[in-house]
């Protein structure tokens, strides 16, 4: 069976929190992701001092947001910091799948093996082994790697999921979180770290 390749795009921005709200509260007026393109573009709205950058930003952070849902966007829209940090991370791991295989398996797995400090060393380790698998990743240039390295955990810090220390922080999913992703997509709860446990309890 042929393995998905890995998509290593990411490296455009972090987490895009204000400009991603920016977004979703347009898409939820216009319904249409054409026409929040154009309006961005239009009106800058992402107050970037060229259009090029403008239209850089304006495709990743949309491709990030269609992959969420009606209700997840809402939430995103109108939820606290911390829910809109979470349901941001849930996009970008269902837009890269090499962030969602390293957030289940090095950071899920870590927390709940209870080793909370995370390292570049872990980065390294989790790239190193899935290049046996994906030539893609043999490709990448050593500064690619490395602003790749940079900018996932600075998505995490952003997301609230790790320290300023590069310590794992556990996810408080709120209930409106839980609530907003449906029954079909619960295995992506697990690119959380936390405990089987707790997501039972903080359940609605």
């Amino acid at each position: 069976m042929k393995t998905e390749r890995y998509s290593m795009s990411f490296t455009t921005g972090s987490l895009f929190h204000q400009e991603s709200v920016k977004l979703a509260v347009l898409f939820l007026e216009v319904q249409d992701w054409h026409s929040v393109r154009d309006i961005v573009l239009a009106k800058n709205l992402l107050q970037f001092r060229t259009v090029n950058t403008s239209k850089r930003v304006c495709r990743e952070v949309c491709s990030r947001l269609k992959t969420l849902n009606q209700n997840e966007l809402d939430l995103l829209a109108h939820g606290t910091l911390q829910e809109q940090g979470y349901l941001l991370w849930l996009a970008i791991c269902r837009r890269y799948k090499f962030i969602a295989d390293f957030a289940m398996e090095i950071v899920r797995e870590k927390y709940i093996s209870l080793q909370f400090a995370l390292d570049y060393e872990d980065f390294d380790f989790f790239f190193n082994k899935k290049s046996e698998w994906h030539e893609e990743l043999d490709k990448i240039k050593p500064a690619t790697r490395t602003k790749s390295r940079q900018i996932l955990f600075k998505m995490l810090r952003e997301a609230d999921l790790l320290t300023p220390n590069n310590l794992i922080n556990p996810a408080m999913l709120s209930p409106q979180i839980l609530s907003a992703i449906s029954d079909e997509h619960r295995p992506n709860l697990l690119i959380f770290p936390a405990f089987e446990s707790e997501l039972k309890r903080w359940a609605p």
